[in-house]
C-alpha cells in the first residue's frame, strides 16, 4: 500500500496532465470506472481513465479490439502505454486491488468459468501478472475477431485464467517483483 501510495505522489503530475488531455479532447468525465470483482467474489467499481468517447451504458461490446470507433485519439495512446490504468493505484490504497495479482474480471465474463474464477477470486486482483504481460496486445489479437466478445470469452479468457492460476501457484515477493520488472521493462521498451 506504501508503494501505491508513493507512486501515485510521483505519478501526480502526470495524472494531471492526461486529465487535462482527456477533458480537451472529449466532454464527459475524466475517469472511467466498471463494476469488477475482487476477492471472494467481492465487487468493487475499478478505476481508469476515460479513453473511450461517453455513450449510453450497454451501448457497446464489453470488450475492445483495436480501431474500436469508440476510442478516443488520447484513449489509444493511454491503452497503448497503459497508462489509462494508472487510477488503479487508488483501488490499490483502497484494498480492493493488489500491484500484482490477476487481472480483475466483469462478473459476465467470470460467470463463463465459474469453477475456474472460484479458484482466481481467492486472492486479490492486481494490476499486473503474468496475463497482463502475455495479452499486452490483446486488443490487436481480438480485431482479427469476427467477434471479439466471443472470441475473448471462448479464446483469450481461458488463456488468461491459466496464467492466472500459474501466478497464484507462484506467489511469493520474488514473483511479484519480477513481475513488476518486467511490466516496466515492456511498457518502456515500446514504441
Amino acid at each position: 500500500m506504501a508503494a501505491s501510495a508513493l507512486a501515485l505522489v510521483v505519478f501526480a503530475p502526470l495524472m494531471a496532465v492526461i486529465a487535462c488531455a482527456i477533458a480537451i479532447e472529449s466532454p464527459g468525465p475524466i475517469l472511467f470506472t466498471q463494476e469488477r470483482l475482487g476477492r471472494r467474489g467481492v465487487t468493487f467499481l475499478m478505476f481508469k481513465f476515460r479513453s473511450m468517447r461517453v455513450a449510453p451504458v450497454g451501448s457497446g461490446p464489453l470488450v475492445t479490439a483495436a480501431g474500436d470507433r469508440r476510442v478516443t485519439s488520447v484513449g489509444r495512446f493511454l491503452r497503448r502505454h497503459k497508462l489509462d490504468e494508472l487510477p488503479q493505484l487508488v483501488n490499490v490504497i483502497r484494498g480492493e486491488m493488489s500491484l500484482v495479482g490477476p487481472r480483475p474480471e466483469v462478473a459476465r465474463h467470470a460467470l463463463a468459468y465459474p469453477v475456474a474464477y472460484e479458484r482466481v477470486l481467492s486472492v486479490r486482483p492486481g494490476m499486473v501478472d503474468y496475463a497482463a504481460l502475455e495479452f499486452r496486445d490483446e486488443e490487436e489479437l481480438l480485431a482479427r475477431s469476427a467477434d471479439p466478445e466471443v472470441a475473448y470469452i471462448e479464446d483469450v479468457l481461458p488463456a488468461k485464467i491459466r496464467l492466472y492460476f500459474r501466478y497464484i501457484e507462484d506467489m511469493s515477493m520474488k514473483t511479484d517483483l519480477v513481475l513488476i520488472a518486467r511490466t516496466i521493462r515492456a511498457l518502456v521498451g515500446r514504441p
